[in-house]
């Protein structure tokens, strides 16, 4: 199985198209509701569709792996870009930092490496 796209909520899909051109992601699909984005790696796609009805921004988290998060922070800074925690070491083993998007989805830049799919702690799935 591959993950072909996550679809993120917006109010305002411009300004969530120009956030996200910001963070890098090159824009591939647009309409007056709907926006698709190609990662500069991976196979994987985001999406923005417009929501005219009031919603609440959710738990979820998307994570972009990146493999210089400081670097690639103090990039979105001179773009403008508000971040919510600064880059630090987590205890699984990731550096990351966060910041949320125009409509208030989490967001999370981050490098873990061999720890993103192969942490110590990994359970064994050899038989």
């Amino acid at each position: 199985m591959n993950l072909n796209q996550v679809t993120l909520p917006c109010r305002d899909l411009d300004r969530s198209v120009i956030f996200y051109q910001n963070l890098g992601l090159l824009l591939i699909v647009r309409t007056d509701t709907y926006a698709r984005f190609e990662c500069s790696a991976g196979d994987a796609t985001l999406s923005l569709s417009k929501k005219e009805q009031n919603f609440q921004p959710s738990d979820i988290t998307i994570y972009f792996e990146v493999d210089d998060p400081d670097r690639v922070i103090k990039e979105l800074k001179k773009k403008g870009i508000e971040i919510t925690a600064e880059p630090e070491d987590k205890r699984w083993l990731w550096r990351e930092a966060s910041l949320q998007d125009p409509a208030g989805n989490n967001l999370i830049i981050y490098h873990a490496g061999e720890n993103r799919k192969y942490p110590p702690w990994r359970i064994n799935t050899n038989s």
